[in-house]
C-alpha cells in the first residue's frame, strides 16, 4: 500500500501530468506588457505575451518556477500554485537592461534593438524618429519642410521610393506625387507620442506592400501617457518650440490624451527660412468588452517655410554668395495633412483574432524650387511648382489564429487591404518668384486604387521557426490630363504576385540564426504609366543571412550578409515632371548592428553598414549608381543614472560616394557630432542639446545637376548642395504633472 501511495505521488509530480498553463502580465496601469518573455526554470520551455500581455506555456506542473521578464521592467520569480487557475502578474517599470533582453524565436526579434534605443536615447525631434532605424540616414535640403532625403541599404531613396513608412499601420508614402514617387512626410508624428519602431530590411514582410524593397518602418505611437507635461525648447537661429501633451482619460479600460506642437525657426541661411509648424493629435484607445477593443486617432498638421534650395559649388568657391547663401532665396512651399484613423480588434475566442483598420486622410502640398536657375529660361529664371490636393481612403483587415500540441505551436495569418489615392490638380508649372505662372508643364486628375492580399503561417517546430506566405496586389492607375484637348480617362491595370519564405533557428535563448527570402516591387507613377505602358511594378528580390546573438549577458550583436536586386530603378526628374528608367541594378553588403552595457548606467550603440551598388546593364565604369552609399556608422554612447542626471554622445557618418554613373563627381561624406545632457526630477526636466558640436562644414543633400547662372554662357554640371547644421545649440525644460 505504501508503494502505491508513493508511486502515485510521484507520478502527480512528472512531467505525465503537465498541462498547458495560461495567464496574463501587465503593467502597474493595467495595460498588457506585449513580448514580455515567461521562462519555465525546470523544463527549460519559454514563451512570450502577445498584445494583451496574455500567454499560454506547456508542460507546467504545479510548483513550477517562472520567470517573468521585458524589457524596461524588473523581473519577476513566480511560482505556480494550480493549474486551473489563470496567472496575473504585474511587472514594475525599472531602467532598460541588456541582461533582460532574451532571444525568441519571433519574427521581429531585431525589433528589441530599436526598444532598447528609444528608451535609451529617446528622440526629439521629427528628423531623429526615422534616425531611430539602424542604418538608416537622412538628409534636408528644402527649409525643413520638405519630407527628408533617405538613405539605406545603397539605396537613394530619395523621400520614399524604396521604403514602407506606416503610422499606426496607416501608410504614409504618397503613391503619383506631385514631387516623387513614394513621398513619405513624417512631419505629423510628434515624436514624444511613438511607443514603439518596427523596422526590417528587405522585402520578406507579408502584411507589407508597395515601397517595401530595401524595408520598411513601422510607427506606433503611445495608447496612454504615463504623465502630462509641458515642454518649451529653445535655441540658436531664432529656434522655438513648445509641447503640450495631456491626459484626458486614464483607466484600465480606457485611456485617451492629446499632444499640440508649435515650432518655429528662421534657420542658419543668410535668407531666413520662417519656418513654423503645427501639429495637434489626439488618440482613443478603449475596450468596450473583453472581446473588443476600439481606437480612434486624430491629427492635423501644417507647415510652411523659405529655402535657400541646392547652390553650386563654384557659386561658393567663387565668392558669388556664402556656404549659407541662395541663388534663388524665393525657394519653399507649404503643406497640411489632416488623419482620421480608427482601428478596432475582435478577439473571436483565446486563439483567434481580428484587427480591422479604416483611414481617411486629406493632404496639401505646395512646393516651389529652382534646380538649374538659368539653364532653360535664361530672362525669368527655372523655378517650378509642384502642387496637389489629395484624398486617401483605405481599409485594411486581418485575421489571425494561433495553434498549439505537443509537437509543433504556431499561427496563420490572413488579410487583406484597400487604398485609394484621388489626386486633384496635380500640377507641374514653370512660376516665377512664387508670385507668376509662365507655363503649366502638367497639370490632371490621378485616381490611383491598390487591392492587397496575403496569407502566410509562422511554424515553431522546436528550435526551428518557418515562415512561408504569398502576397498578391492589383493597381489600378488612372489619369485625367487637363492640358489635353478632349476629355479622356487613360487607364492601365496591372497586378504583381509576391512571394517569401524566412526560417529562424534558436539553438539557445542567446542566439538567433535566419534566412529570409523574398520578392517585393514598388509601383510607378500613374502619370509614366498611363503613358508608357512598361515597367509599372518592377519588382524586387533579395534575401538575408545573419545571427542575433548575445556573446555575453549585456552584449547584443546582429549581423547579416544581403543582397536585393531589383527589375528596374526610377529616377525622378523633378524640374522635367518626369521618371526616368535607370535599369537593372544589383546591390549586397553587410549590415552589423552592436548594443553594449557596460554598467548598468551606461549604454554603447553601433550600427555599421557596407553596400557594392551596380547597374546590371551599364558597362564596367559607368554603372555606379548615383549617390548609393557604400559606408555608413553610427554609434554614441549613452547613460543615465537613477539620480535623474542622463546624456549621450552620438557621432554619425557617411563615407563619400559617386554622385553620378562614373564616380567622375564625387559627393563628400561626413561625419557629425552630437551631445545632450539634462536632469530629470519628479515633476520637472531641464537639458541641452549641441548638433555639430565641432562645427563641422558638411553638406547635407548633394546631386550631381547641370545648371547655369544669371553671368554664365555655358552650362556647368557639378555638386550642387545643402549645407548641414553649423554648431547648434538649444535648451529645453520640461514640467510634468
Amino acid at each position: 500500500m505504501k508503494i502505491k501511495i508513493l508511486l502515485f505521488l510521484l507520478l502527480i509530480n512528472s512531467p505525465i501530468f503537465a498541462q498547458t498553463f495560461s495567464g496574463s502580465i501587465t503593467d502597474v496601469y493595467n495595460q498588457g506588457i506585449q513580448e514580455a518573455g515567461i521562462y519555465n526554470k525546470r523544463t527549460a520551455q519559454h514563451t512570450h505575451a502577445n498584445e494583451h500581455g496574455e500567454f499560454s506555456l506547456e508542460n507546467c506542473t504545479v510548483g513550477d518556477t517562472l520567470q517573468v521578464s521585458s524589457v524596461g521592467f524588473q523581473t519577476k520569480l513566480v511560482r505556480i500554485e494550480g493549474l486551473k487557475e489563470s496567472l496575473q502578474v504585474k511587472l514594475n517599470a525599472k531602467p532598460v537592461t541588456l541582461e533582460e533582453v532574451v532571444i525568441a524565436p519571433k519574427m521581429n526579434a531585431l525589433n528589441v534593438i530599436t526598444e532598447i534605443d528609444i528608451q535609451t536615447h529617446p528622440v526629439s525631434s521629427s528628423q531623429e524618429v526615422l534616425r531611430s532605424v539602424p542604418g538608416l540616414f537622412i538628409g534636408q535640403h528644402a527649409g525643413g519642410g520638405k519630407a527628408e532625403q533617405i538613405f539605406l541599404r545603397g539605396f537613394d531613396i530619395d523621400h520614399g521610393t524604396d521604403i514602407n513608412i506606416t503610422v499606426d499601420g496607416m501608410p504614409v508614402n504618397m503613391v503619383s506625387h506631385a514631387h516623387g514617387q513614394g513621398y513619405a512626410d513624417l512631419h505629423f508624428v510628434i515624436p514624444e507620442t511613438v511607443a514603439k519602431i518596427d523596422f526590417g530590411k528587405g522585402p520578406y514582410s507579408q502584411d507589407k506592400g508597395n515601397f517595401a524593397t530595401a524595408g520598411y518602418v513601422g510607427f506606433n505611437t503611445k495608447e496612454k501617457l504615463n504623465q502630462s507635461s509641458i515642454t518649451m525648447e529653445a535655441g540658436q537661429f531664432d529656434t522655438y518650440r513648445l509641447l503640450g501633451m495631456f491626459n484626458l482619460v486614464a483607466n484600465k479600460n480606457h485611456n485617451a490624451y492629446i499632444a499640440t506642437e508649435f515650432i518655429s525657426m528662421d534657420g542658419y541661411f543668410d535668407s531666413p527660412q520662417n519656418f513654423n509648424r503645427k501639429n495637434l493629435f489626439g488618440k482613443y484607445t478603449g475596450k468596450l468588452s473583453n472581446q473588443d477593443k476600439l481606437g480612434v486617432t486624430f491629427s492635423y498638421f501644417d507647415s510652411k517655410w523659405d529655402a535657400s534650395g541646392q547652390i553650386p559649388q563654384r557659386a561658393v568657391d567663387s565668392g558669388m554668395i556664402s556656404r549659407y547663401g541662395a541663388i534663388d532665396d524665393t525657394e519653399g512651399g507649404a503643406t497640411s495633412r489632416t488623419n482620421v484613423l480608427i482601428d478596432h480588434e475582435k478577439r473571436i475566442d483565446a486563439h483567434a483574432k481580428v484587427t480591422s483598420k479604416v483611414y481617411v486622410n486629406q493632404y496639401n502640398f505646395e512646393l516651389y524650387s529652382n534646380f538649374t536657375f538659368f539653364l532653360e529660361d535664361p530672362v525669368n529664371g527655372d523655378q517650378i511648382r509642384q502642387k496637389e490636393s489629395r484624398t486617401i481612403y483605405g481599409l485594411q483587415s486581418e485575421y489571425k489564429q494561433s495553434f498549439s500540441n505537443h509537437h509543433i505551436e504556431g499561427s496563420w495569418q490572413a488579410g487583406i487591404s484597400l487604398r485609394n489615392d484621388q489626386s486633384k490638380d496635380n500640377e507641374l508649372s514653370h512660376t516665377v518668384n512664387r508670385s507668376e505662372t509662365l507655363e503649366q508643364i502638367q497639370l490632371g486628375d490621378i485616381n490611383e486604387a491598390n487591392i492587397g492580399a496575403f496569407i502566410g503561417t509562422s511554424i515553431n517546430l522546436n528550435k526551428w521557426t518557418f515562415n512561408p506566405s504569398l502576397r498578391i496586389d492589383y493597381f489600378d492607375f488612372q489619369y485625367n490630363d487637363q492640358l489635353m484637348p478632349a476629355y479622356k480617362t487613360q487607364s492601365v491595370v496591372k497586378t504583381i504576385v509576391s512571394p517569401k519564405f524566412n526560417i529562424l533557428y534558436n539553438p539557445t535563448n542567446d542566439l538567433q540564426l535566419y534566412v529570409k527570402t523574398g520578392k517585393g516591387f514598388h509601383s510607378n507613377d500613374t502619370r509614366v504609366v498611363v503613358a508608357q505602358e512598361n515597367e509599372i511594378l518592377p519588382a524586387a528580390y533579395g534575401f538575408d543571412l545573419g545571427y542575433l546573438w548575445k556573446p555575453q549577458p549585456k552584449m547584443l550583436l546582429n549581423m547579416a550578409y544581403w543582397y536585393l536586386y531589383l527589375d528596374q530603378e526610377f529616377v525622378y526628374v523633378g524640374d522635367a515632371g518626369i521618371v526616368e528608367p535607370s535599369g537593372k541594378t544589383r546591390r549586397q553588403g553587410v549590415d552589423l548592428s552592436f548594443r553594449y552595457q557596460p554598467f548598468q548606467w551606461l549604454f554603447w550603440n553601433m550600427d555599421a553598414n557596407y553596400t557594392y551598388a551596380r547597374s546590371i546593364d551599364a558597362p564596367e565604369g559607368a554603372d555606379y549608381i548615383p549617390l548609393a552609399p557604400d559606408f555608413t556608422l553610427a554609434s554614441g554612447l549613452n547613460f543615465k543614472f537613477d539620480s535623474g542626471f542622463y546624456g549621450g554622445l552620438n557621432v554619425r557618418h557617411l563615407a563619400d560616394r559617386p554622385a553620378n554613373e562614373d564616380n567622375s563627381i564625387i559627393a563628400e561624406g561626413f561625419t557629425i557630432t552630437d551631445i545632450n545632457a539634462g536632469y530629470n526630477w519628479s515633476h520637472m526636466s531641464v537639458g541641452i542639446q549641441i548638433q555639430n558640436l565641432f562645427n563641422t562644414a558638411w553638406n547635407e543633400a548633394q546631386f550631381a545637376t547641370e545648371s547655369r547662372l544669371q553671368n554664365e554662357v555655358e552650362a556647368v554640371e557639378e555638386i550642387h548642395f545643402t549645407p548641414g547644421t553649423p554648431f547648434f545649440l538649444k535648451a529645453m525644460i520640461q514640467y510634468k504633472f
